[in-house]
């Protein structure tokens, strides 16, 4: 993000209500009607839903400097979605008229919302396109792709995630023993190691080539 749009979006954030999130605690329930527009300061919040079967399922996750719920906002539909700390989070709170009047006056940060909007766009049409015609190897591997790219922490030629097999699975679609049985794999190849609770990608040209074989 341009340095100049972010100073100007936390400089009209920080004129608002300030709050503290714990980790696990619900900032927004589903079907609830949020009390704002939420502007992350720090830490990382999961937006998830519910299935009929009781399982979470991940549809997005925001880390600074995200704000949410804009569909919400914009759109004026029904919330229908679970907003969850994964981390403890600093987070500014803004009526959402006035979040809408922000916006409005600042064609550049509306622009800027844009690209990042398109650009989850792409990765959600990526992970459909596997949902409905990719094996669960070429989905496990699209999903870490994925989350390296927003999340991923570079430690020389490796990249760190903070992310349990639980996670994938709620973020993927796949059952716990699906994403377990598929992470053999790639740990039998060497291209990805658990250490201390994180999951290592030791190389992402060998990931990115396991997706282009045909997986």
């Amino acid at each position: 993000m341009d340095e100049a749009i972010e100073k100007k979006i936390v400089e009209f954030f920080q004129q608002y209500k300030f709050q503290t999130f714990k980790k696990g605690e619900i900032l927004i329930r589903a079907d609830d009607d949020p009390a704002g527009i939420f502007y992350i300061q720090k830490g990382t919040i999961r937006q998830y839903v519910i299935s009929k079967k009781g399982d979470e399922l991940v549809v997005n996750i925001f880390k600074p400097p995200s704000f949410f719920p804009m569909s919400w906002a914009v759109n004026q539909t029904p919330n229908l979605y679970y907003f969850e700390a994964m981390t403890d989070v600093e987070a500014y709170r803004v009526p959402k008229d006035d979040a809408i009047r922000f916006l409005r006056e600042n064609p550049d940060v509306l622009y800027d919302l844009l690209k990042r909007v398109y650009k989850g766009t792409d990765g959600l049409l990526t992970r459909m396109t596997y949902l409905m015609a990719g094996s669960a190897y070429g989905r496990l591997i699209t999903e870490l792709i994925l989350h390296a790219g927003r999340f991923g922490v570079k430690r020389g030629s490796a990249v760190v995630l903070q992310l349990s097999e639980m996670e994938i699975a709620a973020q993927s679609g796949m059952t716990r023993e699906t994403v377990s049985r598929e992470i053999k794999l790639l740990k039998e190849k060497r291209i990805v190691v658990f250490e201390k609770g994180h999951l290592v990608i030791q190389s992402m040209e060998m990931l990115e080539e396991e997706l282009l074989g045909g997986v």
